[in-house]
């Protein structure tokens, strides 16, 4: 395949998980979201789309550096079936803490995402450490995201 069509696939796989994850993002102003008690560092919501956007991309990138590789080597085939872990558990978040409304299961699950995340870095890591390297603010973001879900569970369980 085309190196320039592999990186697009790539890129739109990725896009196209946060697209769906977004379907289940209301925060509008008489949304749940906007009416539940949030921590004082939490970030305004302008923020969230950029953020996620500029990660999605270099998820992208990140998975196209692996799949370069090819899909035959044992170990780019286990890297990417995490890969898809993690991002079949990032679409999870979205509809657990949004579309369930539950700050307490979105927790839970997204802490199995930081591990799948991280599981991603260092699978990734002997197959090409760009691709391992730009997952890193990924995993950062999450972290950020795992502490304000932790927050917001904290100041909203009753």
């Amino acid at each position: 395949m085309n190196k320039i069509l592999l990186l697009v696939i790539s890129i739109i796989v990725c896009l196209a998980a946060g697209f769906i994850g977004s379907l289940f993002t209301t925060t509008g102003p008489n949304s749940w979201y906007s009416n539940i008690n949030k921590p004082s560092f939490n970030p305004p919501g302008w923020i969230f789309g950029p953020v996620w956007t500029t990660l999605y991309i270099l998820m992208g990138i990140s998975l196209f550096l692996v799949l370069q590789k090819g899909l035959p080597n044992t170990h780019v085939k286990i890297a990417v079936l995490i890969f898809a872990v993690q991002l079949v558990l990032n679409i999870l978040w979205s509809v657990l803490f949004f579309g369930m409304q539950s700050p307490m299961l979105a927790l839970i699950e997204i802490a199995l995402l930081w591990v799948f995340i991280l599981l991603t870095i260092i699978n990734f890591y002997p197959i090409s450490r760009t691709a391992s390297f730009l997952l890193i603010p990924y995993i950062l973001w999450v972290t950020f995201a795992a502490i304000l879900n932790f927050s917001i569970f904290m100041l909203n369980k009753a």
